[in-house]
């Protein structure tokens, strides 16, 4: 299961079952683009059918080659839902998600626990709130490989943007892969090449997520009285000036989490310019 790096618009076979196409939708959001993946042999599921694009479709069908079944979505962001419809048009397959939303419409809800048989081999799903509330990683059980979405990348950490986007669940969801068991052979995210330790790159994650949280913290307490744009040269004095514009979102999403702890407050936390004061 050697590691191999995605480029927009390229097809790879990552393990037996699991094909990989790149969408060409790269970006600073999306990194190389968009991770559409067909699992199984004789009968197919896409997972994340990706952007309404009509070459990635038309590559998603001659991959497919007729076996497509189920179309599965992790969440309804426009990078990973839009193209559903047309694919399911395309092949009659079943689509399938958490619920309806974003202009995403499944014909079956998959809520956590819900299983797909996919010619033989099982797909699990697993909600895991926190980047959206309607997300969720799909585990191909026989293998131990988990279909991330946008809740695990590799080469980037994520952004939570409220007020969908919930700190403390995303932490808490993180924490449900750290504890699966058996613990998961590689993880397969939605941008990004295929993650062969996921033990380690999920322990990063949390620990990167705790970092970050107590360098909110600290510059809060620094300054007593500040806004989200107040406190991001400091706490993201690391990250590049040109992506505060994204961070600004997760540390609002620190802020409402140190908030919902009683560390930290806010008059009306539903607002990114609002101030916030440290609680002594």
């Amino acid at each position: 299961m050697a590691p191999c790096q995605p480029v927009a618009g390229t097809v790879a076979e990552l393990l037996p079952g699991v094909v990989r196409v790149v969408a060409p939708n790269p970006g600073v959001m999306t990194g190389p683009g968009t991770n559409s993946y067909l699992v199984g042999e004789h009968e197919v599921a896409v997972i994340d059918p990706g952007p309404d694009d009509p070459a990635h479709i038309e590559k998603l069908l001659a991959v497919g080659a007729g076996r497509i079944k189920s179309v599965l979505v992790t969440h309804t962001h426009p990078d990973h839902a839009p193209a559903a419809g047309r694919l399911a048009e395309r092949t009659g397959a079943e689509i399938i998600g958490y619920g309806a939303r974003d202009g995403f419409v499944p014909g079956t809800t998959a809520g956590d626990g819900f299983t797909l048989d996919v010619g033989g081999r099982r797909l699990r799903a697993m909600h895991t709130p926190g980047h959206a509330s309607n997300h969720l990683c799909w585990l191909l059980e026989d293998a131990g490989v988990v279909f991330s979405g946008d809740h695990v990348m590799e080469g980037s950490t994520v952004v939570i943007a409220p007020p969908d986007g919930d700190m403390a669940a995303y932490l808490a969801s993180l924490r449900r892969l750290q504890e699966l068991d058996p613990a998961p052979s590689a993880i397969a995210p939605g941008h990004g090449g295929l993650i062969t330790e996921p033990g380690e790159a999920i322990a990063a994650y949390i620990s990167h997520r705790l970092a970050r949280e107590q360098a909110v913290s600290d510059a809060l307490r620094l300054a007593g009285d500040a806004t989200v744009d107040e406190l991001l040269g400091a706490v993201y004095s690391d990250v590049p000036a040109a992506l505060h514009p994204v961070a600004r979102w997760s540390l609002w999403a620190h802020l409402r989490k140190l908030g919902e702890e009683g560390s930290a407050l806010c008059d009306n936390p539903s607002d990114i310019e609002a101030p916030w004061r440290a609680v002594a």
